[in-house]
């Protein structure tokens, strides 16, 4: 199976068309949640926009300035429950080495990728591949490791703060 990004064909520093990024991530979130039976309330929903307002992770205390500006009685723990439901229904990914959070472009799949993070300009780009999947998995069974969760990230330069 070939490779797949959250910038899907885009790849790093690509222009593409963000707004219909935006709205097809929205899209794609009201798919699950019906088909999960969840309920993707006005302000889940929010959070999840200003989670994907660019490809780069975000926090939760910068989704509660961005909410602030629109209901000044936004505080943290609305912001961290909204954060809980969209990371249970797989809507959202959490990259743990910045506590941040970036959107799932692919939430109708199971699928276990990694990051490749920019530590420059912050972008991130979730890559799946079954190869690294797979050596884990291996790795895991050799040593009688029971895996329940896993999140990889790398951390490095993409090709646009490359330049030498």
């Amino acid at each position: 199976m070939p490779e797949r990004s959250s910038l899907a064909s885009t790849g790093f520093n690509s222009v593409h068309d963000h707004d219909t990024c935006v709205e097809d991530a929205l899209s794609a979130a009201e798919a699950v949640c019906l088909t999960q039976g969840a309920r993707l309330t006005s302000l889940r929903r929010r959070v999840l926009e200003l989670v994907w307002q660019s490809h780069r992770p975000v926090g939760a205390y910068a989704v509660l300035d961005q909410l602030k500006r629109e209901h000044r009685s936004a505080a943290p723990p609305t912001v961290y429950r909204a954060l809980d439901f969209l990371l249970e229904q797989g809507l959202v990914h959490r990259i743990q080495s910045l506590n941040a959070f970036v959107g799932c472009a692919h939430p109708d799949a199971v699928h276990r990728g990694f990051f490749l993070i920019c530590t420059d300009c912050g972008d991130a780009i979730e890559v799946e591949d079954k190869s690294v999947d797979g050596a884990i998995i291996r790795s895991a069974k050799r040593f009688g490791f029971d895996l329940q969760s896993r999140t990889i990230e790398a951390a490095g330069l993409c090709p646009g703060c490359n330049v030498q």
